[in-house]
């Protein structure tokens, strides 16, 4: 029998974690996890108010960087990631990224995905579960390093590169993995520095938009912005993969729905945004409480810390009715895996037409990937939901 699990933490890489995800929306609206030292929010109401709280924030005051990484390379990149970061400074290189990436020709996009996904298709010889896992994984980083403008022959150590720099990221992570991570920060710097040198604003890449939206708001840091050109890549490795896995699940365990959806892209793309709440590749967040506030009634103190649990307030009735339903034409789908408001994931139409054209492919193609021939467990993780598949055992 499969066991719940037993803390929100356990449930991102359980076989079915959302049972208990709806027992948390049963309970106190911000509750005490002694045992995880943690605030607990679940609903859809709460989590809203936390993200607009100026009182909470997305780093300890105390701890801007995670010690594990503060002394490295890695360290250095994640303390310039505006995604890491609250205040004035950080403005105007939110609004440079958001306007560079809402200029972006999204058939463009699609087109690019499509090129990749087959050629990739070809390069792992996508006929098993290992390979599959490889195939999701590079996709992203592919399409979205051919956007920035570096050259084919260079996305494979490019994303090679971009395997080891995501394991700063990850408080499970050893300390030969934190190394890794800092020699990859070290190769995405210089690599990223010598693309910068070739990326002119009249350029069409996605690298020269962002250059040239950082001079129309008066963003100068370059070592700003070259971490955010790799914090960009970093966000699509591995949010855009879980996407695509909990897709290819979704359409396993839900036959019906691969039945509806056929091969229809306006249906591929519907599935896509479902599984985004149903499913959700990052299952929580964290805010940390800088000075004495109140949420949901209860007063918090300077220090404290708060889990939000995105998945859950994505099943939440009171956001999404009929909340456990898997509904292709869902009328105003609320989802918080790509968090809301100010820190709201300003790529999310990218990861979903990227997710959306891999989806295309898979189910067009002749691959035979069946419930029969495919199982997977969950890659270890507190907060990202991301299958790992392999080929059934006879």
């Amino acid at each position: 029998m499969n066991m719940p699990p037993k803390n929100p933490l356990l449930a991102v890489s359980h076989s079915d974690p959302y049972p208990y995800y709806q027992s948390l929306l049963e309970k106190p609206a911000l509750f005490f996890d002694a045992e995880l030292k943690l605030w607990i929010a679940s609903r859809a109401v709460v989590i809203e108010e936390i993200f607009v709280n100026p009182d909470c924030t997305v780093r300890p005051g105390t701890e801007p960087v995670p010690k594990s990484i503060a002394a490295s390379s890695a360290g250095e990149v994640f303390s310039c990631l505006i995604r890491m970061n609250e205040g004035y400074k950080h403005e105007r290189p939110k609004i440079a990224l958001h306007l560079a990436l809402s200029s972006l020709d999204l058939s463009d996009t699609a087109e690019r995905s499509r090129y990749f996904a087959g050629a990739l298709a070809n390069k792992h010889l996508v006929t098993d579960g290992a390979a599959l896992n490889t195939w999701i994984f590079d996709l992203p980083v592919y399409v979205v390093g051919d956007l920035l403008g570096f050259s084919e022959k260079e996305l494979p150590q490019l994303a090679l590169w971009m395997a080891d720099f995501v394991r700063c990221l990850s408080p499970l992570s050893n300390e030969a993995q934190l190394a890794a991570a800092s020699n990859a920060a070290d190769a995405l710097l210089q690599s990223f520095r010598q693309l910068l040198l070739s990326a002119p604003v009249q350029n069409a890449s996605l690298t020269s938009r962002i250059l040239h939206e950082a001079k129309l708001v008066g963003w100068d840091n370059l070592d700003a912005i070259l971490a955010n050109l790799i914090g960009l890549l970093s966000q699509t490795y591995e949010a855009t993969a879980g996407l695509i896995g909990n897709c290819i699940v979704t359409c396993l365990t839900h036959q019906h729905v691969r039945g509806e959806v056929g091969t229809d892209a306006g249906k591929i793309n519907s599935l896509v945004e479902e599984v985004a709440r149903f499913d959700s590749p990052v299952q929580n967040t964290r805010r940390f409480v800088n000075q004495t506030t109140r949420i949901a009634e209860v007063e918090l103190q300077a220090g404290d810390a708060i889990l939000l649990v995105l998945a859950a307030a994505s099943r939440d009735p009171q956001a999404n009715p009929a909340p456990n339903d898997f509904l292709l034409e869902r009328t105003e789908r609320r989802v918080f895996g790509f968090g809301r408001g100010k820190h709201a994931c300003p790529g999310q139409k990218i990861a979903c037409s990227i997710a959306t054209v891999a989806m295309e492919y898979l189910l067009e193609s002749e691959l035979n990937f069946s419930r029969d021939a495919l199982e997977w467990t969950y890659r270890p993780s507190l907060n990202g939901r991301i299958p790992v598949f392999s080929n059934q055992r006879i």
